[in-house]
């Protein structure tokens, strides 16, 4: 029995996909099949039923799969206590909110780095939903993402907030003056916002629930590039990053809707899967606390 079968065999067992697993481990899917097999003579027993078009694991694996994560674990701090550095090395594969990519990730990459030279960071830029299912199929080692995951095998710490303010274009394409319009107006203006599967839209759907107010038109933009710049050319309002308005607003661009009761702050998770112990984890929610800032200059003002 070596490492390299028991790693074989708890990613092939807590991965979505035999595919997923041997890429995490970069190698092919064949010779992730061999060495689980190989496992499973040195063990004289099955660790996955393959009579099913996905190899599921068998009771006896479901035992030995967190003895295997143990060894694993212990092994990984033998190495790194034995090494004369104290950097990672390897593979990095995280997910990040666009905010995130378009503010504060570079910062924390190049944090990343600095520490750990031999460490490839892969980083995936996306909307939470898509960020947090890949994470919970273990394509991703951790999310910086709006939070907290409400999946049992995902665990989140709060690493801080993002605020948001109500703006538009003092007036609107339609030719509507925005200067003196209040809260009851909003159902007759067309709102530019995130998809459903934006963490926006929590703090979205709260205030509209809150304030008792359904817009009638809404414009669902991938991006917030794309959200700023319909905003910025009067095709609708919404609301940016606090500090992307404050910008535009001192440019004269767009004007603050301070009519609008102000949204609540939006919280930022550092997260990963509950049974990942590997140094890599508190090493990056470390510095994910350290870097974070949504002020950061985003090239879109």
């Amino acid at each position: 029995m070596t490492l390299k079968q028991l790693e074989a065999f708890y990613w092939a067992a807590t991965c979505s996909s035999f595919a997923i697993a041997a890429n995490r481990l970069n190698i092919s899917v064949s010779s992730l099949s061999k060495r689980i097999v190989e496992l499973e003579g040195a063990l004289g027993t099955e660790l996955f039923n393959r009579s099913s078009r996905n190899a599921a694991v068998t009771p006896a694996a479901q035992h030995l799969l967190p003895h295997a994560r143990d060894l694993l674990t212990h092994a990984g701090r033998f190495l790194d206590m034995a090494k004369s550095s104290s950097t990672i090395e390897g593979r990095c594969r995280f997910g990040v909110g666009e905010l995130t990519g378009l503010t504060w990730l570079p910062s924390m990459m190049a944090a990343m780095q600095a520490e750990h030279p031999n460490l490839l960071m892969e980083p995936t830029v996306s909307v939470g939903m898509k960020i947090e299912m890949a994470l919970a199929n273990a394509e991703l080692d951790f999310a910086l993402i709006a939070g907290p995951s409400t999946r049992p095998g995902i665990s989140s710490h709060i690493i801080g907030t993002a605020e948001f303010t109500w703006v538009s274009r003092k007036v609107l394409t339609s030719g509507r003056d925005v200067s003196a319009i209040g809260l009851e107006d909003l159902p007759s203006l067309p709102l530019v916002s995130l998809p459903a599967s934006a963490g926006t839209v929590r703090i979205l759907d709260d205030w509209l629930a809150d304030h008792g107010v359904t817009p009638e038109r809404s414009i669902i933009c991938e991006n917030w590039g794309a959200v700023a710049g319909l905003i910025h050319h009067g095709l609708g309002l919404g609301f940016l990053p606090r500090a992307w308005a404050e910008a535009l607003i001192a440019k004269g661009a767009l004007v603050a809707l301070d009519s609008f009761p102000a949204l609540r702050p939006l919280q930022y998770t550092f997260q990963w899967r509950r049974d990942d112990t590997r140094p890599l984890i508190e090493q990056a929610r470390s510095l994910a606390i350290k870097t974070l800032n949504f002020s950061a200059p985003a090239g879109l003002v």
